[in-house]
């Protein structure tokens, strides 16, 4: 297909999306609800057509030799097409930003002035791979009053189909126009760069997947852009920490699922208590067959780790390999996360209320934690419901971006007959 073809087709969407989100924006909460209901019994009810549909998209990326980790987030299971399920049935039961007023007080001159949360408009999401985004892209935008148009990987171009028609499905069950929610159905990469250049019709871009998307999404974009690179997560074991917790929360940070941007990927121990910490956490990873790679110290005290390089504290690895550092104090730790980490999760585990304050004040990450896994960076963990990524951004979101994420806020202002003097 040529370009101008694909200009034509994405201009088509993006104008549909525009008047679609004037609608959507009007919606009442029941009516979102029903839409998000009669979605998820549609992807109940389809499930053998929504695995077949898969099972050839997993087939075609086989015969391509894409990589297992790909082919992995790719394959949908009937767990898999459950949760997509529930997890439109748990948006529909979360209550409704759109219309809410917070703030709202008297002015010195006799007005009232709030705030009021409101849609963002048209979404754009690109994402590789899961086609589980398709339902909860879908539902998160239609709950904060967004249309949305996703552009899937072409690896996964019929399952995201076949999603897309249990959404529309829903759509219409509610009575709301069908283009509310659009699935670009090119598999050309020239749809990717109209899409994040369309000022006039796309108010925000989500991108999705490996972090060369990510880039060139970032670089090229013209509509604003809220994403994360990297998920280069840490877990800072201190000298005060309780050693059952402290392996626990290490071993569960990193084996709990290895290719999630909130997996540990560096593990960072407090010289003080390195010789009790280290030898018996490393002998839980090796167990697992996650490969250690150190500095000086921690592969003196584990003879089975591999020296570290300085490419190895910026990695974000998505396997099991795990780099150790022993560092002096949580000053070093902080030093070390502020150095080489990405702004995603990192936690401390100590018994010390004060060097616990320290760190949640001093790490600059969307989450920082104290005696928790960093696996617990998810929207859903934090009661968020399904969420449409993690922003490692300062402006607009930042951390799981729920249903507030995709909204913003304009000011309001109550009066009666009042003028300026």
């Amino acid at each position: 297909m040529d370009n101008t073809n694909i200009h034509s087709i994405m201009q088509t969407l993006g104008r549909a999306a525009r008047e679609a989100s004037r609608v959507i924006a009007k919606a009442s909460a029941a009516t979102k609800n029903q839409a998000l209901l009669a979605m998820a019994e549609a992807i109940r009810r389809e499930e053998q057509a929504l695995l077949a549909a898969n099972a050839n998209d997993v087939a075609l990326a086989q015969t391509k030799g894409l990589e297992s980790a790909m082919v992995d987030r790719l394959t949908l299971t009937s767990k898999g097409v459950a949760s997509m399920a529930a997890g439109l049935e748990q948006i529909a039961a979360l209550p409704d930003p759109v219309g809410a007023v917070t703030d709202l007080s008297y002015r010195p001159s006799g007005i009232q002035v709030g705030r009021m949360r409101v849609p963002l408009g048209v979404i754009g999401i690109i994402y590789e791979a899961r086609p589980n985004v398709t339902a909860d892209a879908a539902g998160l935008c239609l709950k904060a009053g967004n249309a949305a148009i996703l552009r899937g990987g072409s690896e996964a171009m019929q399952s995201n189909q076949a999603i897309a028609t249990c959404v529309q499905e829903g759509l219409k069950v509610a009575g709301l126009p069908e283009n509310v929610v659009q699935v670009v159905d090119t598999t050309d990469r020239a749809a990717v760069g109209e899409l994040i250049t369309m000022q006039e019709y796309v108010d925000v871009i989500i991108p999705r997947g490996g972090k060369g998307l990510i880039e060139r999404i970032a670089n090229e974009a013209r509509v604003p852009v809220i994403k994360h690179l990297d998920g280069v997560c840490h877990v800072f074991i201190d000298v005060r920490a309780d050693l059952e917790k402290a392996i626990s929360i290490a071993d569960n940070a990193k084996t709990q699922r290895y290719g999630t941007c909130n997996t540990m990927e560096t593990l960072l121990v407090h010289a003080g208590i390195a010789q009790q910490f280290l030898p018996a956490v490393s002998r839980i990873f090796l167990e697992k067959a996650v490969e250690l790679r150190g500095d000086a110290a921690a592969c003196a005290l584990v003879p089975e780790m591999k020296p570290a390089s300085e490419e190895d504290w910026q990695a974000e690895y998505l396997a099991p390999i795990l780099s150790v550092r022993i560092v002096a104090d949580i000053d070093q730790a902080i030093t070390h996360i502020a150095t080489y980490g990405s702004q995603h999760t990192d936690t401390i585990v100590t018994e010390d209320y004060a060097r616990a304050r320290q760190f949640l004040r001093e790490v600059d990450s969307s989450s920082v934690m104290v005696n928790a896994s960093t696996r617990f960076a998810d929207g859903f963990e934090y009661g968020l419901g399904a969420e449409i990524g993690i922003s490692t951004d300062k402006l607009h979101a930042r951390g799981p971006v729920g249903l507030e994420g995709l909204t913003s806020q304009k000011f309001i202002v109550l009066g009666d007959g009042h003028i300026r003097e």
